[in-house]
């Protein structure tokens, strides 16, 4: 009986489990199946109900946007600012009458109502709750809106007193001395991003830098969807550049762009003891308030981006080279023979005759063969060093988008007559800075300083701090830098650069002029110049460096001794006074067609040499070369001038 009573027992245990685990597999079956009834009922039935409540239902966030950072001159005259404006939206499903609303809204914002009308139409069927209608409306504008679109039937506080029309607070970019320095400033766009300049290098520090965001990523790790919770306060830069000094170096600038009847000028004026950019201007120009007419070239800043064979104005190197290895003084005595010289069967040869002159007289008046015979005893190695130690062939630094470098071959790569072309000034792409750089480097005694636009940077709640900028270096020693200086000041007193004279105040600097590289046919175009004058005032003590820089000049004489040369004095007896430089020269006298000396890149009838694919231009071939034949020369006037001053000269150096 125990054990029928124990089996019973077993048997029963056994039943209740099993019995257990069937009505708990029940449950939960049923449970699946009406869940996906429910999600099938709701994701097919009632697909389009929940949409619409979802819609209806979202919150929108509201965020106030930030004014963007001021730019500032140096004296705190603000060249780039953001002001509050607003901006008209509609939500379609607020509107009963789309066809009134469009026509009431398009006449006061000068619209096409029925484009308008259509936009609105459309946003409805997408229940679209935002329709901008006008963007960025300035206080007037908007106060013109609201009394336009006034209707007391409209049951709503906000305004516009008009259903479904409202505004939205946003900001816009302003440049209130409008075309001013704008290649420098640079603009920003709709979104207030920069896209040039000061606006595109400084953007994080104007737009307040990204401190927290939420990515969106799908099963691949791509961002699909990216919020911003929280930025930076936007900071502000005050810049180096004076607006009064930068106003009249665009004015002379444009009058001898439009003299010369030139392609496009530069300018730059620079303080050679910091670094500080005072003015750097580009012509022609654009108004970055109207940025949808302005020409897109035109938003390039070539001072800093543009490369050129900068011609004769690169015999600072060659000299400064030779003065540094102590080849020469600048009264030793030097002889262009008759004129030409040849180098791995390259003919060079001078745009006029100069006979035996002092190395003083040979940059004043230009001499080619002069330069090149100098750049030979220099050396290949202790050229490509100076050139190095000066800066080209790398970034300047300066705190402005896009700069080149430049092109600057190692030795090893060049050619049986490169040293010879480079040492007038071809081969070889420099920007306008970096020539500035280099000029700036002999009127601060030989120590090279960084260039710079920004002069401070302010950011919220922290004191105003400066640019990090590299070490002064020396390049050429005080006594190299003296004696360039007084080479200098002859080729303004009595060689290319006599237009340069200044009233009251000494000056020194060089002409150079050079032919174009016409990147289709691989040569030097004969046709096109590039004219420059660089210099620096006072000549003994400079205060500031100023490099004009003319394309492509048309009409009269084209050489930078005619064409850049004037613009450096204007730009300098304007600015001078405003920087407190007391007068220190003579009265300057006019200086007659007759008295320059003048200079052209070669010989006045010149067959150019193909230049290496992807490199700097060469120096023109002589006439004489052996790719052509010898051509008859006729005296031209510029010849007929060279001759008077060649005798003026050796009639002097009789009487001494």
């Amino acid at each position: 009986m125990k054990k029928s009573a124990k089996r019973k027992k077993k048997v029963d245990s056994r039943q209740i489990a099993y019995a257990r685990f069937m009505f708990v597999a029940a449950i939960f079956g049923f449970w699946f199946v009406g869940i996906g009834v429910r999600l099938v009922h709701l994701q097919v039935s009632q697909h389009e109900w929940l949409r619409e409540k979802a819609v209806d239902q979202r919150q929108d966030t509201k965020k106030t946007k930030l004014l963007r950072g001021t730019i500032y001159d140096r004296d705190e005259h603000p060249l780039a600012m953001s002001i509050k404006v607003s901006t008209l939206y509609a939500d379609p499903t607020e509107i009963d009458d789309i066809d009134r609303a469009a026509k009431a809204a398009a006449k006061v914002l000068k619209l096409d109502a029925r484009a308008l009308a259509k936009d609105l139409q459309e946003g409805r069927k997408a229940n679209k709750r935002y329709i901008p209608i006008a963007k960025k409306l300035e206080a007037d504008q908007v106060q013109a809106v609201n009394k336009a679109l006034d209707d007391p039937d409209a049951k709503k506080s906000d305004q516009p007193r008009y259903s479904g029309f409202h505004w939205v607070e946003d900001q816009k970019r302003t440049y209130p001395y409008q075309a001013l320095a704008a290649q420098v400033v640079g603009f920003s766009n709709a979104a207030d991003e920069g896209q040039a300049g000061i606006e595109q290098s400084q953007d994080e520090l104007l737009h307040g830098a990204i401190i927290k965001k939420l990515q969106e990523r799908d099963r691949l790790g791509r961002v699909y969807d990216e919020t911003v919770f929280d930025r930076e306060r936007p900071g502000d830069v005050v810049l180096t550049i004076s607006t009064s000094l930068q106003f009249k170096t665009e004015r002379a600038l444009e009058a001898g762009v439009k003299a010369s009847n030139a392609k496009s000028g530069m300018a730059v004026v620079m303080d050679p003891k910091t670094g500080e950019i005072l003015a750097m201007a580009n012509y022609p120009t654009f108004d970055p308030n109207s940025i949808a007419g302005a020409t897109p070239a035109n938003f390039k800043n070539n001072v800093v981006q543009s490369a050129y064979s900068p011609g004769s104005v690169f015999k600072l190197i060659t000299y400064g080279s030779g003065l540094e290895k102590d080849l020469f003084s600048p009264n030793d005595m030097i002889d262009a023979g008759n004129g030409t010289i040849e180098v791995a069967n390259h003919t060079f040869r001078d745009s006029h005759h100069v006979g035996s002159v002092t190395y003083a007289e040979a940059l004043a008046h230009s001499s080619n063969v002069c330069a090149i015979k100098t750049g030979l005893r220099v050396g290949k190695e202790d050229f490509y060093s100076t050139l190095k130690k000066m800066g080209f062939g790398s970034k300047t630094g300066i705190d402005l988008p896009a700069e080149t470098a430049g092109i600057v071959r190692k030795p090893e790569k060049w050619n049986g007559d490169s040293l010879a072309s480079m040492s007038i000034g071809y081969e070889i792409g420099v920007t306008a800075l970096q020539m500035t750089s280099a000029f700036a480097t002999i009127a601060n005694n030989g120590i090279r300083v960084q260039p710079h636009v920004i002069k401070q940077i302010r950011r919220d709640g922290a004191s105003p701090t400066e640019p990090q900028l590299t070490e002064n270096t020396r390049v050429v020693g005080e006594e190299t830098a003296r004696e360039l200086r007084d080479m200098l000041k002859q080729v303004v007193l009595s060689g290319t650069g006599k237009r340069a004279r200044l009233d009251g105040y000494t000056a020194a600097g060089k002409t150079g002029t050079a032919w174009k590289f016409n990147a289709e046919t691989k040569r030097v175009d004969p046709s096109k110049y590039i004219s420059s004058f660089i210099g620096m005032a006072p000549a003994d003590d400079p205060r500031v460096v100023i490099a004009v820089v003319m394309d492509e000049p048309r009409s009269g004489a084209r050489d930078g001794g005619m064409v850049s040369a004037p613009v450096f004095k204007e730009i300098a007896e304007q600015i001078l006074p405003e920087l407190g430089v007391q007068k220190n020269g003579t009265p300057s006298n006019d200086v007659t067609l007759a008295e320059v000396v003048p200079e052209t890149p070669a010989d006045s009838v010149p067959m150019p040499t193909p230049a290496p694919e992807k490199e700097a231009p060469k120096a023109p071939a002589d006439a004489k070369s052996k790719k052509t034949a010898p051509v008859a020369k006729k005296e031209t006037p510029d010849d007929r001038t060279a001759r008077n001053e060649k005798k003026k000269i050796d009639a002097s150096k009789k009487k001494t």
